[in-house]
């Protein structure tokens, strides 16, 4: 039987193998040197795709907040609710799903959304939550349609602070009052190095990093 945490490292080792989850040096987006970081582009494949949706599906059944169907903000999303629909539907719940267009169309069936209407309780899902501005968006689209944002769900929560106190993931409960489920967080990440002798050398890094920019 798989726990809760099983998956999580599963996943991390999962994004090793595809180099999704790379360690070194890396200059964010917010100018920050990290020792660690995370490419959702690397999981190319049709395989990598399958298994991605796959960790999605078990993170968002092993919160056990009750939705009734999946959305993905365009662009990196429409893959994502795609690959989570098929997942969930292998594990008996037969979800529907649908995504955004980026702007609205004017013929055929119109409007900004495609897949099943926006209703009942939504889930989002995207790879990452950098500032939180493209998961508002989606909230605020959601309940424009008269649904309710039920959770954010996302791959990675690196833990970290943005220009506050608080963490972009953080930011968005409190504003929101939903929650953000993560596959896998920061310190998810500091077992898998703790863990791997090959990663050992990472491990004093990744602290003093967490111990500068990361939030509780």
């Amino acid at each position: 039987m798989t726990s809760d945490t099983d998956f999580r490292q599963q996943f991390l080792n999962f994004a090793l193998s595809c180099e999704a989850l790379r360690f070194g040096e890396f200059k964010t987006k917010s100018g920050r040197l990290s020792p660690y970081f995370f490419n959702s582009g690397q999981f190319n494949t049709g395989e990598a795709l399958g298994a991605l949706g796959g960790y999605f599906a078990q993170a968002l059944l092993a919160a056990k907040v009750p939705f009734d169907m999946v959305f993905g903000p365009a662009y990196k999303g429409i893959t994502l609710v795609s690959a989570l629909a098929i997942a969930l539907a292998e594990k008996g719940h037969n979800t529907p799903f649908s995504h955004d267009r980026k702007e609205a169309k004017d013929h055929g069936e119109g409007g900004l959304i495609v897949g099943a209407p926006l209703k009942g309780r939504v889930v989002i899902v995207d790879d990452v939550i950098t500032d939180g501005a493209a998961k508002r968006a989606s909230i605020e689209l959601i309940r424009s349609h008269g649904a309710t944002p039920a959770a954010v769900l996302i791959m990675v929560d690196r833990m970290e602070r943005g220009t506050g106190s608080k963490s972009a993931v953080q930011e968005l409960e409190a504003d929101y009052g939903i929650p953000v489920i993560a596959i896998a967080t920061l310190n998810d990440v500091m077992k898998l190095v703790a863990d791997n002798a090959a990663l050992s050398q990472y491990q004093s890094k990744i602290d003093a990093y967490r111990g500068q920019y990361g939030v509780q």
